[in-house]
């Protein structure tokens, strides 16, 4: 990738990947494709190798390691006893690479404890200011500072959850239930499954931060 403009990223986490027909549209027009360990051994099933391969490469499967690197992707290896997960390296490095658009798939699903700290790397200071959202073939996920749009269609439900404290001064339009500056406190589930009116919902807010959720209508309807 080296001296091309790289607008989208797609990395591939070592979770579990269902809805391959939602996923794989994703990675096909991504300008960037990053595995994070053993994300690269479902990539490699579809038979698609990725730019960069980051992590201490415990997870990969050693016959898709050594492809990877006779193909000419870049390797990225990360010492067994760091401190960053192969996943947060991965986005480390598109943030590395100016990255500004990053779709991360497999991050979810599996070890509850995995999935817990990956939606929590959505906050790293590094992504500030870049469009982030994890993705498991139902739902996008991504945090929400001061304002947000929601682009999809009526029927589709979104879900607003406080992250790492209560959230005050949150104001929706485009939702069936509208928010007119009330606080979503921690604990209590008040902004599960809003309904999507429009093609567009925005939301809002004084102070906080907000995980956003959006579940398109049509994703439930397939299963």
């Amino acid at each position: 990738m080296e001296g091309q403009s790289v607008k989208k990223a797609c990395i591939l986490a070592n979770g579990e990947y269902r809805h391959e027909e939602r996923l794989l549209p994703l990675v096909r027009e991504a300008d960037l494709v990053i595995a994070a360990d053993g994300g690269a051994n479902w990539l490699a099933a579809q038979g698609l190798i990725p730019d960069i391969l980051v992590g201490d490469m415990d997870s990969i499967a050693d016959e898709v390691r050594a492809t990877i690197g006779a193909q000419g992707a870049r390797l990225v290896t990360a010492p067994r006893g760091k401190d960053e997960t192969d996943l947060e390296l991965a986005l480390l490095e598109a943030v590395a690479m100016d990255v500004q658009q990053i779709t991360v798939l497999g991050a979810l699903g599996g070890r509850i404890d995995h999935a817990l700290a990956n939606v929590h790397l959505l906050a790293l200071t590094a992504l500030r200011g870049r469009d982030v959202r994890l993705y498991d073939g139902t739902s996008y996920l991504w945090l929400a500072q001061e304002q947000t749009r929601v682009q999809g269609e009526p029927g589709d439900l979104v879900s607003l959850i406080p992250l790492g404290g209560d959230v005050r001064g949150v104001r929706t339009q485009g939702l069936a239930y509208p928010l007119r500056g009330e606080t979503l406190f921690v604990g209590p589930a008040r902004g599960i499954s809003n309904v999507m009116t429009e093609v567009e919902a925005t939301i809002e807010l004084e102070a906080g931060t907000l995980l956003v959720a959006h579940t398109p209508a049509a994703n439930l309807e397939r299963g």
